[in-house]
């Protein structure tokens, strides 16, 4: 296979201060100590795989959330890119479920929460985003980005919803399995394209 005209890594931010199996969303949690580590082991194979590519490293985009930029931050000054916030990256909207946890949920909002389970893609929480709805808006984003960086290296730093669903447009894979694709903090995934077609290299790589 010929050299990649463009080589994206794809993270999820690092652990998050706070109680934790809960619905985030929008919330800006800070990172926690832990976070802070985990983001800077990621760091380092970032910069053990970008050395395998004749391409320059070019940008960091990430999330405005602070979970998200924070991570982009320390990143940022192990690498020397500047870092581009982009508003279209933030994690799904939950609406009146941020903050709860799963039991929370099915207590609160039994009869949504059914709907979640039989239409996922469609259905969104009081206030929030469905899946359809991110999807949109990860298509637009990503579309501008490698049609603005081929020739390049460049960095995403996000969340684990709007992540699955850039995965699963990658892939040509349907949304209705985004919950089969896991994001774990700080995970790493090295997307190559060839023409604009992806070629994903690595899922949920986990270095820390």
């Amino acid at each position: 296979m010929n050299s990649p005209d463009l080589v994206l890594y794809l993270l999820r931010h690092g652990q998050t201060e706070g109680k934790g199996k809960i619905y985030k969303g929008l919330l800006d949690v800070p990172l926690s100590k832990e976070g802070v580590i985990q983001a800077e082991k990621a760091t380092h194979f970032l910069l053990s795989q970008i050395g395998k590519y004749d391409l320059k490293p070019e940008i960091i985009y990430s999330s405005p959330l602070k979970r998200a930029f924070f991570t982009a931050e320390i990143i940022s000054k192990n690498l020397s890119l500047k870092i581009k916030k982009l508003e279209e990256l933030k994690e799904r909207s939950f609406g009146k479920w941020e903050g709860l946890s799963i039991n929370d949920i099915i207590s609160l909002y039994p009869e949504d929460f059914e709907r979640w389970k039989t239409n996922p893609l469609k259905f969104s929480p009081p206030d929030g985003e469905s899946t359809l709805e991110v999807s949109k808006r990860a298509k637009k984003v990503i579309r501008q980005i490698i049609y603005k960086h081929k020739g390049s290296q460049i960095i995403i730093v996000a969340h684990g919803g709007i992540n699955r669903v850039l995965l699963c447009q990658l892939l040509g894979v349907s949304l209705k399995n985004i919950f089969r694709i896991e994001q774990d903090f700080t995970c790493v995934n090295i997307i190559e394209f060839y023409n604009s077609s992806a070629v994903v290299k690595l899922i949920n790589g986990m270095f820390w």
